[in-house]
């Protein structure tokens, strides 16, 4: 059973991250110029994030009897999870901007991302463990299928298409209204 745990909340990450592109994508303005910049949305992000993660990790201590304490040899959980939510906000940040940026366009900023995560999370294990460990070439080639991936990925997911026009509508006024007369007579 602990084997499946850390499987399904992966792929509950994986859900979250996968709809935060179009959830933000749906936070921008709709008019030209926009009524408001993509930082707006972003401030109801980070309280999302100091919401859940304060809250969240406080309830989920208290179910593992850990400590409030972050002194001594416990600092290191406070420097790391800092470095960690400073990584992960601007992460949110970028995201917000290049949601904005390509208005909206989560069928290519997503694929994107997570093609870049998983493979900039390979670069830096291969860099930190470099010196113990020996690499197979299969990390190179899968690093290079992740961005084929992506590049397929981004091409071939469906995109919606504009309204269609109601009879008529590519049509001048005065063209639609003479026929509209010629019609009636």
């Amino acid at each position: 059973m602990k084997i499946w745990l850390p499987v399904l909340f992966a792929i509950l990450t994986a859900l979250c991250w996968g709809m935060y592109g179009p959830t933000i994508g749906n936070a921008q303005s709709k008019t030209t110029p926009p009524a408001w910049s993509p930082f707006k949305p972003y401030v109801f992000i980070g309280i999302a994030y100091l919401v859940l993660a304060i809250g969240g990790g406080l309830m989920a201590m208290k179910l593992k009897g850990d400590s409030y304490n972050y002194s001594g040899e416990a600092f290191v959980t406070a420097k790391w999870g800092f470095l960690a939510g400073c990584l992960g906000a601007l992460g949110a940040l970028f995201l917000t901007s290049a949601m904005m940026f390509s208005k909206g366009n989560a069928l290519l900023v997503m694929p994107i991302v997570f093609g870049g995560a998983v493979s900039v999370t390979a670069l830096y294990s291969t860099w930190r463990l470099r010196e113990t460990t020996e690499f197979s070439p299969a990390l190179w080639i899968g690093i290079f299928l992740v961005v084929q991936g992506v590049v397929i990925t981004a091409m071939n997911t469906p995109h919606g298409h504009g309204h269609k026009k109601s009879a008529g509508h590519d049509k001048p006024v005065a063209e639609v209204t003479s026929e509209a007369t010629e019609a009636n007579h």
